[in-house]
């Protein structure tokens, strides 16, 4: 599955990204396109909400996208914030923040095979971490 992304509202002030899908290497140029015609016309201070209840799955490609959403947002006194994730993509988020990614993973399509195999096994029932 592809990524969908829904901008609704678009203001100034607060904007909210709803994707649908999969946040991958395959959709993150898309995701980042889009995302940043929503950063451009945000005001400083602004808050940006990424509504995940529709993603099924995030690769480190997709952390990146949403980190590099962040970073803007901060260099501006925004804010960032993270709804609704599904439990496969915020166990993710929880590994990611909790451990150095560069001190485990010797390449990127290591730490996606990683993510891959973490998600499928909560989505199987499993709460497991290697």
């Amino acid at each position: 599955m592809a990524l969908n992304l829904r901008i609704d509202p678009l203001g100034p002030e607060r904007s909210t990204l709803y994707l649908e899908g999969r946040l991958d290497a395959m959709s993150f140029g898309d995701f980042d396109k889009e995302a940043d015609k929503v950063l451009e016309q945000m005001a400083d201070g602004s808050t940006l909400v990424l509504d995940l209840s529709a993603l099924d799955y995030i690769s480190s490609a997709g952390l990146r996208s949403i980190a590099k959403a962040r970073k803007t947002m901060r260099a501006r006194d925004g804010h960032t914030l993270l709804v609704n994730p599904q439990v496969q993509v915020r166990k993710v988020f929880d590994i990611v923040k909790a451990v150095p990614v560069k001190e485990i993973f010797e390449n990127v399509r290591e730490l996606d095979d990683y993510l891959d195999r973490i998600q499928r096994r909560v989505l199987d029932g499993g709460d497991e971490v290697e």
